[in-house]
């Protein structure tokens, strides 16, 4: 016998994922003023832009005024541009209290004709456009300055020389509205967002009210209430989920019916041998012939056997149906490597009853996903139940192929189950009448349970070979499993 020893494969670590959310209605909140949190500050700044346009546009006008007052003062005189003023400048241009004005008349070199030579030239060119006046936004003393400005030509025909006219006002005055302005549209709104705050904290309350009776409804249950909530009794957004629990009610329900049913089941299966136990130990008690009262004994120990092997068995298929992946680790096992350890530990029984035991399998590793404890008690009900039916001198062979995913098959010479009861043998406690052999009636069942914890499909079909029956195990292909070669070895067991 060939064994390969198995490198340990490394068991990859997941990182914590942050859990679900403690409360839905914070949840809901959160989302609700988290949008509204960030769309303030930009509606703060999307105000001052639109109060700032605002204030610009009466004092544009005053300005775009005083530039066309200006350009009707220019004039002609020997060919060259001057201003005429019918008053004092400053007069026409006087400065208030907030802000300062500014008026230029330059010709189209950059010589100022008139006025103060602080405010700079447009950095582009300018052209003519009719009545039309620009606005630009400079810098004059260190203070922020709004220019109106117009080219034209005093005089007539092309040749006549370009005049650039320019007046500019500080902007405090402009400032001032246009803060006023953002002033009157936010301050409701610091009164506004905490009144909204509490309206969504209301309605969010008001809200969920559905949820908290449908708390105190499940609240208000007895423990062994496990009807199921009427959907139409909840809101609509909540009826999935109602749908849903009431599923795992009813599966919950079923679980415990079918509980019970295996307690009472176990205890009338118990009561058989304990009552033999019982009778045998009274008729031992009472006997005086050393014969009889050593064949008393003899049977009370095969009482004894057959009320350890239920509990074994009971306990066996509480294992399998206790939370899988909880209780039992899943790892990578070798099939072969199970099968042929079972397989040595039951070869003294299938001698004492003069029954050829043999195992096969591949040339290699044939793994598959699973806890060992329990793959080892699957294969040791088939291979033991094998045993139990198969008459003196008879055959049993237990082998392990891979037919594109890995296969356990325990094969043997026995009676054989008819068509009729293959799908019954796996109810618990259920034999078939006639069989000859003392059982519980829970191997082929706790064979199932834990087939189908692995994933894997339990079938029992007539021998092919002959008289008997086949039991096959299918499980599904792992990631991990590599077909091993196709030849096969036939390992002695004794």
């Amino acid at each position: 016998m060939r064994r390969r020893r198995r490198r340990p494969d490394k068991a990859a670590s997941g990182s914590k994922r942050a859990g679900p959310p403690n409360s839905l209605f914070g949840e809901i909140l959160d989302w609700l003023l988290a949008p509204l949190l960030f769309l303030w500050p930009i509606s703060i700044i999307i105000t001052h832009n639109v109060a700032d346009n605002i204030a610009n546009q009466p004092y544009d006008l005053a300005l775009a005024d005083g530039v066309r007052t200006l350009s009707r003062m220019v004039v002609l005189e020997d060919g060259k541009p001057a201003v005429r003023f019918p008053a004092p400048p400053r007069a026409l241009f006087r400065a208030d209290q907030d802000d300062v004005l500014y008026f230029q008349v330059a010709d189209e070199h950059g010589v100022v004709i008139t006025g103060d030579p602080d405010i700079p030239r447009p950095l582009g060119p300018v052209s003519l456009a009719g009545e039309d006046v620009l606005f630009r936004d400079e810098t004059i003393h260190g203070e922020e300055t709004r220019i109106a400005y117009r080219m034209l030509r005093p005089g007539e025909g092309e040749g006549s020389p370009l005049v650039l006219v320019q007046v500019a006002e500080t902007r405090n005055k402009r400032g001032d509205l246009a803060s006023r302005v953002v002033t009157g549209v936010l301050l409701p709104q610091f009164a506004i967002i905490p009144l909204a705050v509490v309206l969504v904290w209301v309605g969010l309350s008001r809200g969920i009210t559905p949820l908290n009776r449908l708390q105190s409804l499940i609240r208000r249950r007895r423990p062994t209430d496990l009807s199921p909530v009427q959907p139409a009794s909840v809101p609509e957004e909540v009826r999935p989920l109602i749908v849903a629990f009431n599923d795992m009610m009813a599966r919950l329900e079923e679980n415990l019916q079918a509980q019970q049913r295996f307690i009472a089941d176990a205890a009338h299966q118990m009561r058989t041998p304990l009552t033999g136990l019982k009778m045998q130990t009274d008729l031992a008690l009472h006997e005086t012939d050393p014969e009889q009262l050593r064949l008393s004994l003899a049977h009370i120990a095969e009482s004894t056997d057959r009320a350890a092997h239920l509990i074994n068995q009971l306990l066996s298929l509480a294992r399998a149906e206790a939370s899988f992946e909880k209780l039992y680790a899943v790892e990578p096992v070798n099939l072969g490597t199970v099968v042929r350890e079972v397989a040595l530990e039951l070869f003294p029984r299938a001698q004492a009853k003069d029954i050829d035991l043999g195992a096969e399998g591949s040339d290699g590793e044939l793994r598959v996903e699973g806890n060992p404890v329990l793959l080892r008690e699957m294969v040791k009900n088939l291979v033991d139940n094998a045993i139990k039916y198969t008459p003196r001198g008879g055959h049993v062979t237990v082998r392990t192929r891979f037919a594109g995913s890995p296969i356990l098959e325990v094969e043997d010479t026995g009676p054989g189950i008819p068509e009729a009861d293959r799908e019954r043998v796996f109810e618990r406690f259920y034999r078939v009448l006639g069989s000859g052999a003392d059982g519980s009636g829970l191997g082929l069942p706790i064979v199932r349970e834990i087939g189908e914890l692995h994933r894997a499909t339990v079938t029992l079909d007539a021998n092919p070979a002959g008289q008997g029956t086949l039991a096959r195990v299918v499980f599904p292909r792992s990631h991990l499993q590599a077909p091993p070669p196709v030849h096969g070895d036939v390992y002695p067991l004794g």
